[in-house]
């Protein structure tokens, strides 16, 4: 087992001309890339290759990085190896490797040509290849063939392939973590069953248990759990993880999925902070990885809400415009290069949203240069304002721009998303109802939404069905129906301070003393008593945890959704 680190690799690399430096002038580059640090730890990976001797280690440190998501200084990596070892067929595997991105996105045009080009070269070149080799040139030239036009039917092919290829090899951990990779990357965006997750989680675990060094089978432990009903299952790997990576600014991020999904927000905080300093020293070195540091953000600013940390989460949302112009602007952010827009539209409506600032929330903008796939959080946060603060007008007009965003993003590299824009728009279609004077309906489409996200599994960065609905129904008079919908929202979404915050005031109003204080403790707990907070509702709550003695000091203006 070889473990990735730049004291054993420093020589290799020096002896192929190996530096990102000189890699950065090749063909596929548009940028310098500083070469890695002399303490780069990415992990333990056994990748052994019939190229020459000499690529053995940067061949290994390239497949650690694909494990951790670095694609951009993966591909960095390979290039620089298949330009130094001619004949190494898997350098072009590597190449190849790097433009397929499951979890991310689905790969465009430029990058299906590049995979199927670098795909020839390695078929060409593997005379000499060993069958493990054999296997996974075959497996990835499944994804990569030109006549297969449906994403869908690469990915099932592929997946097909690595299955016959992990079977044919079972004691190797490489074959494995790349097929439990490939059975993710073939899941249905809307597989209800998690029969795709489960499957990759059952090749994981063992093999996880006995190679706990392994970035690969941490990483994609916690992908597969990244669900509610799957997320305590993946805590383990999650605690882990960075510890294992922590040379990758995406493997420090990556345990907040689970944290997030748990509740655990001082842990969930802890991790993206530590992502985000790793991200500024990659920024520093003109490394890739200062590309993760707007996902960081991403997580770190809705875990500042829950934690009532109110002024830090408004001052990063407040940079997220500059942040995203600043990352465009890096000539080595290929990673998630486009993602800047799509980050800024979305936490500027997740941070008005979740402060109930419906005037601020009614006149959000789509960020500069976003493209149309990235709007629909704006129009969401447009749509929820103007049903709290009784406009049907702007209200219509939210909902037609939504139809529109769901016909852009079908045909994008994120349609997988599209299951998100069908329930954030039966929210709105609820409110449009409700404004109506057609409370039935509007019912019936919250059912809708709530049932749906229920069976898909809430995103990470995301208010719950389960909230929205229940607002509603405080909205309607109806706190019993109110309060369940509260209970049901903390159990797919635990922690959550409005959901906390809203339960409490609904069960104060219903007489339920020993029920309220109990939700209005954990808020305390969560956020230090309101200590960084001017939330009205949390200042009450704070108070009312405190008490000592059976009574409540019930305020009735604060049963109202968005009251601070």
């Amino acid at each position: 087992m070889f473990a990735i680190s730049l004291r054993n690799t420093v020589a290799a690399v020096a002896a192929l001309g190996l530096s990102l430096t000189a890699s950065a002038q090749m063909e596929h580059h548009h940028h310098d890339a500083a070469p890695p640090a002399a303490s780069e730890k990415l992990g333990s990976v056994s990748f052994p290759t019939s190229c020459a001797a000499i690529s053995q280690k940067p061949m290994e440190r390239g497949v650690a990085l694909l494990h951790s998501f670095g694609y951009t200084e993966a591909q960095q990596q390979f290039e620089a190896i298949a330009k130094a070892d001619s004949t190494c067929a898997m350098a072009h595997w590597g190449i190849a490797m790097t433009q397929f991105r499951p979890l991310w996105e689905r790969p465009d045009a430029q990058a299906l040509k590049l995979g199927a080009d670098e795909m020839a070269k390695a078929r060409a070149l593997a005379g000499n290849a060993t069958p493990l080799e054999h296997g996974y040139i075959d497996a990835l030239s499944a994804l990569y063939k030109p006549e297969t036009a449906v994403y869908e039917q690469r990915t099932a092919d592929y997946e097909r392939a690595m299955d016959v290829l992990h079977a044919a090899f079972p004691d190797d951990v490489e074959p494995a973590a790349f097929d439990a990779l490939a059975i993710l990357a073939a899941a249905p965006a809307n597989e209800a069953s998690l029969e795709h997750p489960r499957k990759a989680l059952a090749i994981l675990q063992p093999l996880f248990a006995a190679h706990p060094n392994h970035p690969g089978l941490a990483h994609y432990i916690v992908h597969t759990c990244d669900t509610p009903a799957l997320a305590p299952q993946g805590l383990e790997a999650a605690r882990v993880y960075a510890s294992i990576a922590p040379s990758s600014a995406h493997a420090l991020h990556m345990p907040g999925h689970i944290f997030s999904r748990l509740g655990m927000w001082q842990e969930d905080i802890s991790s993206n902070l530590a992502s985000m300093a790793a991200s500024e020293q990659a920024e520093k070195a003109h490394q890739t990885g200062a590309a993760h540091q707007m996902h960081a953000d991403e997580f770190l600013i809705y875990a500042w809400l829950q934690t009532g940390e109110d002024e830090k989460a408004r001052a990063l949302t407040a940079k997220m415009r500059s942040i995203s112009a600043e990352m465009a602007a890096m000539p080595y952010m290929d990673d998630m290069k486009d993602y800047g827009p799509f980050f800024d539209n979305e936490l500027h409506s997740i941070y008005m949203l979740e402060m109930r600032d419906w005037k601020s929330a009614a006149a959000l903008q789509i960020a500069p240069k976003a493209p149309p796939s990235s709007q629909f959080y704006v129009y969401w946060a447009n749509g929820l304002a103007a049903g709290h603060l009784d406009n049907a007008a702007a209200l219509d007009t939210a909902i037609h721009n939504m139809d529109g965003e769901i016909e852009a993003v079908k045909q994008s590299p994120f349609a997988w998303l599209i299951d998100v824009l069908y329930i954030q728009r039966y929210e709105l279609t609820a409110w449009k109802s409700l404004l109506a004077g057609k409370p039935d309906d509007a019912i019936a489409a919250m059912r809708s939404a709530t049932e749906l996200q229920d069976k898909l599994g809430q995103q990470e960065v995301d208010l719950p069905a389960h909230e929205i609905f229940a607002d509603m129904l405080v909205t309607m008079k109806r706190p019993e129906q109110a309060l369940d919908e509260y209970k049901q929202s903390l159990k797919v979404s635990p922690n959550r301070l409005n959901t906390l915050l809203s339960a409490g005031q609904v069960a104060e109003q219903l007489g339920r003393t020993s029920e309220a204080r109990a939700f209005y403790k954990t808020a305390a707990a969560q956020t230090a008593n309101g200590a960084h907070s001017q939330r009205a509702d949390l200042k009450h709550a704070v108070t009312i945890a405190n008490e000592k003695g059976s009574g409540l000091s019930f305020s009735a203006d604060l049963l109202k959704p968005g009251q601070r």
